[in-house]
């Protein structure tokens, strides 16, 4: 689907809340899905990121975007639901979430990973992903067709050494789309993921520091896959996981 062509208006009126929003792919995603159209909710932890995609998009002449600075690691299951209360009563519905929000941790042989270091991997990339689809499903489906898309990894279908931790959690990622797809199977959600591949993020160079950063894709590149998502040619989409290069 790296192929997709994108059309100018393909998620005109939508509403798509982007987790990770202030960096990288998340802020690639959140800006792309406003110039086609979106009202877009910008969470992620540190404000100041927050509010440069804010600005960038307010200066595009875009429809204004809306901010929810929150820490995945320490935000509780009520701070979730009150949130897509609040999605729900400002925008009447929730058309789209893009769950791109996820930590590395530390690559380390499996009989050396520190459980401190396992359990912040574990709550961030699964159990704040399964507390923010659980609160926000009632949300999406207010909308007339709805899109949920989790992030998965090349290392969440086949797993590598030293990676344990975030392997791990990927893997559950996928579990945890497939579980939620075949639920609703029929309904109008649809939940799907995307394996981004090899992308020029900070978290990235953190796990290859000397890997030259010019040969890989920059996360405008993948777009066309995190667009086809959100549209509506993806309505037929459900339980994939779909590789963006």
């Amino acid at each position: 689907m790296f192929d997709y062509s994108i059309k100018d208006a393909d998620l005109h009126n939508k509403v798509i809340l982007v987790t990770g929003a202030g960096a990288g792919i998340g802020r690639s995603a959140a800006i792309t899905y406003a110039k086609l159209g979106a009202t877009v909710i910008l969470l992620g932890k540190t404000v100041k990121k927050l509010e440069a995609v804010y600005d960038e998009i307010v200066a595009l002449n875009l429809a204004e975007p809306a901010i929810i600075p929150l820490d995945l690691k320490g935000a509780t299951k009520q701070n979730y639901i009150d949130m897509s209360s609040t999605i729900a009563a400002q925008f009447g519905k929730l058309d789209g979430v893009l769950l791109n929000a996820s930590v590395l941790g530390e690559l380390t042989p499996f009989n050396q990973i520190h459980e401190q270091t396992f359990n912040d991997v574990m709550q961030v990339n699964v159990t704040a992903q399964y507390l923010l689809a659980q609160a926000l499903i009632p949300t999406l489906l207010l909308a007339e067709n709805a899109s949920m898309v989790f992030t998965s990894s090349g290392v969440g279908s086949q797993g590598r050494a030293y990676w344990g931790p975030y392997a791990i959690s990927k893997f559950a990622t996928v579990g945890m789309m497939q579980v939620i797809a075949d639920e609703y199977e029929g309904t109008t959600l649809r939940v799907n993921a995307i394996n981004p591949g090899a992308t020029r993020t900070s978290m990235r160079s953190s796990a290859f520091p000397a890997e030259d950063k010019e040969l890989l894709a920059t996360p405008d590149d993948i777009m066309p896959v995190y667009a086809y998502l959100m549209s509506d040619d993806s309505i037929k989409e459900n339980g994939s996981t779909l590789k963006a290069q």
